[in-house]
């Protein structure tokens, strides 16, 4: 019996009670719903009034015992007492103590099933939105920088090999596409999700005479949910905002990583703000890129938020099981991420100083105009691409041997190779020309960066 009985310490000394008490309570963490709760309330006992199921006096009394509530909550908390479970027993119990027996009349005509379904969607709306404000700020920033090197030349990478002069303008351009595209996303995920489950009760609807639309309406919902049982237990909002968030995550992830690289030294592309690295406890000359790299590292965390909650979810039979208590700390945890995340790739783009020199000189050593010799060949020569291909790297394989850059070998040198070679060659092996020439749309010539960076700008109005 000892054995048995040793797990029963600490906070577990009353055993099996206190066990139950604590694995069956949410307030810890769904006490972050208070305002959606308060708010849910408000518009359920103003629809009972008018329904005439409560009285008028009964719903002015219980309006105003939810403000009481409400700015207490606001100005010290929500306790957790795992007595009362979750965040609307606490309410109960706290308008309880405010005004009375009257509080009770509250729950009329509906279950925490439907009350949770609701707060949880408003509380992910509410995300929702401060995201996208949150997005519109990172995309600023990229288009306020994108704008000032519309014309700085970098090396473009493929498989992190230099490949062909970009401009560093075209490539901070590439990350605003990202984020567009998350807004997007988050928008679709918001207007998804926007019907309210109020009404719906424990999984069966109720009898009582319920307008759900006017609950719907009050609550900035554009109506309400069409089916009771799925309402309470559909979580596909939340898994739709974690979707979003995860993409989101990865795209920010990218460009942390390319901080990260960039900032090394056998890059040299950009300096970062103090503001957002650190130094090194033992190594004083290094200026370490934390804040990119704990981005990069958010991101799998926020995976790991999606993948819980699809997890929980993939098994359960209609309607309401309480593995659905756990549907709201992934979510919770992404969305601190998230947020985190934003602000940091934010300030990083605002404040860094890109070390245009560096990326010029790297983009001239690394025979990055070599398919601007072959597009020559095709262009005024008459080659096809495959034959020119070919003569320009035996070009390549020349410079190489010389020790200069392309666009320095010898006239002599190229004309040896290929006899159809002539001297307008040089007008576009520069890395500017090369650039200067990629004026197909969504190229990065800086005449389209700049018509992108407008057209973007447009877009956020």
């Amino acid at each position: 019996m000892s054995g048995s009985n040793s797990m029963w310490g600490g906070r577990f000394a009353e055993g099996p009670a206190a066990v139950m008490r604590e694995i069956n309570a949410s307030i810890p963490f769904d006490k972050r719903m208070w305002r959606q709760d308060i708010a849910g309330s408000k518009a359920h006992v103003a629809m009972l009034a008018q329904q005439g199921i409560v009285s008028a006096h009964d719903a002015a009394t219980i309006d105003a015992g939810l403000d009481r509530v409400a700015a207490d909550y606001a100005a010290h908390g929500v306790a957790e007492d795992l007595a009362l479970e979750d965040i609307h027993m606490q309410t109960e119990a706290r308008l309880a103590e405010a005004i009375g027996p009257v509080a009770g009349r509250l729950h009329t005509a509906r279950s925490r099933n439907d009350q949770v379904a609701t707060d949880f969607r408003l509380w992910v709306r509410d995300a929702i939105d401060q995201t996208l404000v949150a997005l519109d700020a990172l995309r600023v920033a990229l288009l306020t920088r994108a704008e000032e090197h519309a014309a700085s030349v970098m090396p473009g990478f493929t498989h992190l090999q230099s490949a062909q002069p970009v401009t560093l303008g075209h490539h901070l351009m590439a990350y605003v596409e990202m984020a567009s595209r998350d807004v997007s996303r988050f928008r679709d995920a918001r207007a998804r999700m926007n019907l309210c489950p109020l009404g719906s009760a424990a999984l069966a609807g109720t009898g009582f005479p319920l307008d759900r639309a006017a609950t719907a309406a009050a609550l900035g919902f554009d109506g309400p949910t069409r089916n009771s049982l799925d309402a309470v237990s559909d979580r596909d909002f939340a898994i739709d905002y974690l979707t979003a968030a995860v993409q989101c995550a990865l795209h920010l992830s990218r460009l942390a990583e390319e901080f990260v690289l960039w900032a090394s030294q056998p890059f040299g592309f950009v300096a970062l703000s103090d503001q957002w690295s650190t130094g090194s406890s033992i190594m004083p000359q290094k200026r370490n890129p934390d804040a990119a790299e704990l981005v990069r590292g958010h991101a799998g965390r926020i995976m790991g938020c999606m993948t819980s909650l699809m997890v929980t979810m993939k098994g359960l039979p209609l309607a309401y099981s309480k593995d659905m208590q756990d549907d709201k700390p992934p979510v919770f945890e992404c969305h601190d991420l998230l947020g985190l995340s934003i602000a940091a790739m934010t300030g990083m783009v605002e404040s860094a100083t890109f070390r245009t020199d560096r990326m010029r000189a790297l983009a001239e050593s690394g025979f990055a105009t070599a398919t601007d010799f072959a597009d020559w060949l095709v262009r005024e020569a008459g080659l096809p691409f495959r034959e020119a291909h070919h003569v320009t790297g035996r070009a390549v394989k020349r410079a190489e041997e010389l020790g200069v850059r392309l666009d320095e070998l010898p006239f002599a040198e190229f004309q040896a190779i290929d006899a159809r070679v002539n001297e307008a060659l040089y007008d576009v092996l520069s890395v500017d020309a090369s650039v200067a020439s990629r004026t197909s749309f969504g190229g990065t010539a800086p005449a389209n960066v700049r018509a992108a960076i407008a057209a973007a700008r447009e877009t956020m109005r």
